[in-house]
């Protein structure tokens, strides 16, 4: 009976912190709405009582998967600020649990560091920001962790449910947020592994065939509608920049991405205290070394695996316009690698030196890097949000209305 509750107490701890950090003043931090989420709201209204479409042009354009859950949300709740933001919140909730589960089975000689992990996970501000306001990106992470767990589970088993499930999710990954669109290539790739013991051809066609049926309405919208959002974003589909300019660009991504990290964060205080790295000194240090131990042996299968997920996760943002770089949005799925790189880092660390002495360090390094992060962002990100977040008013007084909107509903400058 000590057994089993010394077993449950790391996950019992991890629900509380989680709990705590995503819903502490949630309603009040962001206090304000801004204006893609009121569009949100119009667009999962917009669906209600119609026949289902997988892509909507409204806001820009969007895949509308998400929106049906926004949308189910507001008739659960009603129209409000809490129903339309919740989604996002439960999703980064659910994502916490799926990745120390996945840690767990990596990382299953050391005892209590995938509990680790996944407060650093938690904590960070990369991460727990967009848990807090409606947004789409925690609904994709769920879906890639999720295809990546039963991925994982399907090297342990080799049976061919992990695989098909694992496939469902990365169908339903191709229609969220754009940066899933490519996420599928990852587990296609590391199916083929001498690791899931079956046949290649069966292997491929229990992933191929789920995978396409979940695709196959958006794919079919798509070829014959223009996906505006996509058009919009990527320099490389605009005809009017030469070769020699588009390379520029990609190089300028590539260095304000990879600045991104340690030096200097996004500008948008949506998505980050403006500037700031987006890892702490103690992360940034770990998440260099477990890169670099990564790099150097890529023999292993989830070192290999992890550095393809957080190469693939880049991608996006490296084909926008540089003015929108770094994007600590269209990033966010490298999360996951940056807190499996920290991993690899204090496993070696704990395999070499093992000692109470290590253990005891790393809990406090826990301890220090989680209260910095947190301190940050309700301290000071918070601050930033009273520019960033623009509407004063609630969701349910703006839905029916078209911009501009009231000045009352505006936060003005004097405000600030």
């Amino acid at each position: 009976m000590l057994k089993k509750l010394r077993s449950f107490l790391p996950k019992i701890i991890l629900f509380f912190l989680t709990i705590t950090a995503i819903f502490f003043q949630y309603n009040q931090i962001p206090k304000n709405i801004n204006y893609d989420e009121v569009d949100f709201a119009k667009l999962a209204l917009s669906l209600n009582d119609k026949t289902y479409t997988p892509y909507t042009a409204f806001a820009t354009g969007h895949t509308t998967l998400y929106f049906y859950i926004i949308l189910f949300s507001f008739k659960l709740f009603g129209i409000s600020n809490f129903a339309l933001r919740f989604p996002a919140a439960v999703f980064g909730l659910l994502n916490v649990f799926i990745l120390f589960f996945i840690l767990k089975s990596v990382f299953s000689k050391q005892k209590h560091l995938s509990f680790f992990l996944s407060v650093f996970f938690l904590t960070s501000r990369w991460y727990l920001n967009f848990t807090r306001f409606s947004f789409e990106a925690t609904f994709l992470l769920f879906l890639e962790l999720t295809s990546i767990y039963f991925l994982f589970q399907s090297v342990k088993t080799s049976k061919w449910k992990h695989i098909m499930l694992s496939a469902i999710f990365a169908g339903l990954a191709f229609n969220s947020y754009l940066p899933g669109r490519i996420f599928f290539l990852l587990p296609l790739i590391f199916l083929f592994s001498k690791k899931i013991k079956l046949d290649g051809l069966k292997k491929f066609f229990l992933f191929i065939i789920p995978f396409i049926i979940i695709i196959f309405p958006l794919t079919i919208h798509l070829t014959t509608h223009k996906d505006i959002r996509f058009s919009q974003q990527s320099f490389f589909q605009n005809k009017k920049l030469k070769l020699s300019k588009k390379t520029e660009y990609l190089l300028k991504n590539i260095k304000s991405t990879a600045f991104m990290f340690g030096l200097k964060g996004d500008m948008n205080g949506r998505h980050n205290y403006p500037g700031k790295p987006a890892l702490n000194p103690i992360l940034g240090l770990f998440f260099a070394l477990g890169l670099i131990i990564c790099l150097k042996n890529t023999k292993s299968f989830y070192n290999l695996f992890f550095l393809l997920y957080f190469f693939i996760s880049l991608v996006p943002t490296l084909f926008t316009n540089p003015v929108e770089n770094p994007n600590m949005l269209r990033t966010f799925a490298v999360i996951p690698s940056v807190i499996y790189f920290v991993g690899v880092s204090l496993s070696t660390i704990i395999s070499k030196y093992k000692t109470a002495f290590v253990n005891l360090i790393i809990f406090l390094l826990v301890v220090f890097s989680s209260l910095y992060e947190l301190r940050t962002y309700f301290s000071f990100q918070n601050r930033v949000f009273k520019n960033s977040f623009e509407i004063k008013c609630t969701v349910d007084k703006l839905v029916d209305k078209n911009k501009p909107y009231p000045k009352e509903c505006l936060v003005s400058h004097n405000e600030f």
